[in-house]
């Protein structure tokens, strides 16, 4: 699953050489220009924007090597991709083929699945295959829509969790129950029992948990248009998941399974016909989250440069001007406000994938991750360049001619290069610091242990490290690699602050992944995300040509900007050939490989019996809740009937201690006195050896015997 973020973190080795060329052909050519001491008059600049493609006169030759480096370093870039996409390629077949056998390689999920009235789901998934995978087909596990009984057993562990916190409570503190009132927030109404009521309150809930399971599992409308169905081979479940079952394209679509711990089992009850309904829906939704959010973002954008400021609202300036105010506001405010605004972006993105239907965690990270990618693209990238550039050059715009302004954005464009510089050292160096401090997980943990935390189970829920998170991580690194490639040729003092930031990525993520192993991994996708990142570094380079292009022909480079036009025509090219080429790696599984592996398989196990290994690997979750209470039912017999027999035979035990005493007293008084009648011998004697014999038999001459006792044998017997 990680083979990506390694290969992304990789990005030393494109970064490198790009800049080392950077440093020592384009910052003295850009130096050696000086064309913003002449317009010093008419725009805002820094020191740092004289390394800058700005500082280039207009109409100089010198384009034709800021030419000439775009599509040295863009070849660099396509010859890295390319060794890059085929050693993951490489890699993602390897690891498949030398994988221990998994139930999501026989197994392939079918959706939109007909409905026979004459038949039920199961009934009807089972003879479709029969019918058109005889050979191979060796079972399903049909889905049920246990989404309300879920919600019930999530209801039931949390008034367990306060029932569990009282009695503790009590136990520690037994002179007074704890009681609560019933009211709203507990400061009116009657006064209970804090135990007793926890304990009714799950009886309640119990009785309708069992309602609500019958009614599952007596219910045909509970079992889901949706199956997971299992063959013999991989062979077969290869060849079912890669073709079209039905002549309507619509019913019976297959895919690969998801492997079941990264199922996400409340989407499989969405129908199917509302999924596209619901994706466009939340594109909508999404398209207008990155809108509302350019609002504070060009706000905080237009802080980064307070003199431009300055000029539009002249009464700020003794505040600005104060040293300290100046140096926070300017220096670290900007970014700082950018990230908290970006922080609870992932989770709001995660619930609107969520929402569209996907099935599995691996795909709900992909889409979550595209999403946030998009919003950092047109918000942080765009949205600091636009806005930043309106602030700034507002001045200039109300006092120049009209035909000057596309000018005046042409230079103003690289200048945003010093608010991203600031930008990768609070996000990026500040936020790699925060991952291998786990400053983050630290404050949650101790939040959740102040305000949450009443039992164990809670402590051990809130100490959960989670996941790497990739939804969020990936977005992120492909943002400095868009900046890297942006900026590269613009303004390449840019480079050295990436090349730090991924140099401590690959130290810091090597160290938590491979020595420590800190997170918790949720699935395993053998590099499937790959294509997504390759795709994001080709769009990085569409848009570096596009900016460049953009820039240059404000420059009157009339000789060198028409010359740009081939490299993106390149890149593109390229991208359809590594798609076409690598990318079918990642979306089939070659029928050659399932054919060797099933063959391998049967060599080395010949008596593999393959539908007990599969029998419950997609069991639903309600069904692996009733499994669980039933163990817990019988372990609580179990233990019950241990501590009857183990009473049984301590009291055993006493009465056969007590009968040999008796009988051995009965002998030596008979032996003694000779007087002893001979049925009374006998009746203890047969006594003594029936208690031995570990049996009771009752009869007029026996004396009374405890009822417990008495009542343990009867039902022993």
């Amino acid at each position: 699953m990680l083979t990506h973020l390694f290969r992304l973190l990789g990005s030393l080795k494109i970064f490198l050489p790009i800049t080392t060329l950077a440093l020592l052909v384009l910052i003295p050519v850009n130096v050696s220009g000086g064309t913003l001491l002449d317009l010093r008059k008419e725009v805002v600049f820094s020191d740092i924007d004289k390394l800058s493609i700005s500082n280039v006169s207009p109409g100089s030759n010198r384009f034709f090597i800021h030419l000439l480096m775009a599509y040295v370093f863009t070849f660099w870039v396509c010859f890295m991709l390319y060794k890059e996409y085929s050693n993951v390629a490489f890699m993602r077949l390897h690891f498949l083929a030398s994988q221990k056998r998994c139930a999501d390689h026989f197994t392939v999920i079918v959706r939109n699945i007909p409905r026979v009235s004459s038949h039920s789901t199961s009934e009807t998934v089972d003879e479709f295959f029969r019918r058109n995978h005889p050979d191979h087909y060796l079972g399903h596990q049909p889905v049920y829509n246990a989404n309300r009984y879920a919600k019930l057993v999530k209801q039931k562990e949390r008034l367990q969790n306060w029932l569990d916190y009282y009695e503790l409570k009590f136990e520690r503190h037994p002179e007074r129950r704890p009681t609560r009132r019933t009211g709203c927030l507990g400061f009116c109404g009657r006064e209970v029992d804090q135990i007793d009521y926890y304990r009714a309150r799950i009886s309640e809930l119990e009785r309708r948990m069992t309602s609500e399971r019958q009614k599952i599992l007596n219910d045909p409308k509970a079992v889901m248009p949706v199956s997971f169905v299992t063959f013999d081979s991989r062979w077969g479940a290869a060849v079912c998941a890669q073709t079209q079952q039905s002549k309507n394209p619509t019913q019976w679509l297959t895919d690969w399974a998801p492997e079941p711990r990264d199922v996400y089992w409340q989407n499989l009850a969405i129908p199917f016909f509302s999924l596209s309904i619901r994706r466009f829906l939340m594109s909508v939704a999404v398209f207008a989250l990155v809108f509302f959010y350019m609002i504070p973002i060009a706000f905080v954008q237009s802080l980064a440069n307070l003199e431009g400021l300055e000029k539009v609202a002249p009464f700020l300036k003794p505040v600005i001007e104060a040293h300290v105010v100046k140096s926070f506001l300017q220096g670290f405010l900007p970014g700082l406000a950018l990230k908290i605004f970006l922080y609870i972006l992932p989770t709001v993105l995660l619930i609107m994938s969520k929402v569209e239907g996907y099935v599995s965690l691996s795909s709900l990270e992909r889409r979550t991750a595209s999403k946030y990618y998009y919003f950092m693209l047109v918000n942080v990238f765009l949205g600091s360049i636009i806005a930043g550039t309106a602030f700034e050059q507002l001045y200039s715009f109300l006092h120049q001619p009209p035909t000057q302004i596309p000018r005046t954005i042409g230079v103003a464009i690289p200048m945003k290069a010093t608010f991203f510089m600031t930008y990768v050292m609070v996000d990026g160096w500040a936020g790699i610091a925060n991952e291998i401090l786990r400053v983050k997980a630290l404050v949650i943990y101790h939040l959740k242990n102040m305000f949450i935390v009443k039992t164990e189970r809670d402590r051990d829920r809130a100490m959960d490290p989670g996941s790497i998170g990739l939804g969020e991580n990936l977005p992120s690194l492909q943002l400095y690699f868009l900046l890297g490639l942006v900026y590269a040729v613009v303004t390449p003092l840019l480079l050295p602050f990436i090349i730090v930031f991924f140099a401590f990525a690959f130290l810091v993520y090597r160290h938590q992944l491979q020595i420590i192993n800190v997170y918790n991994q949720e699935y395993e996708s053998a590099a499937a995300f790959w294509p997504q990142v390759h795709s994001r570094i080709i769009a990085s380079l569409l848009i570096s040509h596009v900016t460049l292009f953009g820039l240059m022909s404000t420059k009157e480079a009339a000789y060198s900007t028409p010359l740009l036009i081939f490299l993106p025509l390149l890149t593109i090219w390229f991208h359809k050939y590594c798609k076409s080429r690598f990318e079918p790696a990642f979306r089939k599984y070659p029928l050659e490989e399932a054919m060797a592996k099933d063959t391998m398989e049967h060599a080395s196990e010949p008596n593999l019996n393959l539908e007990s290994f599969l029998a419950n690997a997609y069991l639903h979750p309600i069904f692996r809740l009733f499994e669980e209470a039933g163990k817990e039912e019988e372990t609580v017999e179990v233990r019950i009937d241990k501590a009857e027999k183990q009473q049984h035979r301590h009291e055993e035990d006493e009465a056969h201690a007590r009968s040999s005493s008796q009988y051995r007293e009965e002998e030596t008084h008979f032996r003694s006195t000779h007087e002893t009648h001979y049925h009374h011998e006998e009746s203890h004697v047969s006594r003594s050896t029936q208690y031995h014999e570990g049996i009771h038999v009752r009869s007029d001459t026996d004396s009374p015997s405890p009822p417990h006792f008495v009542y343990h044998y009867d039902i022993q017997q």
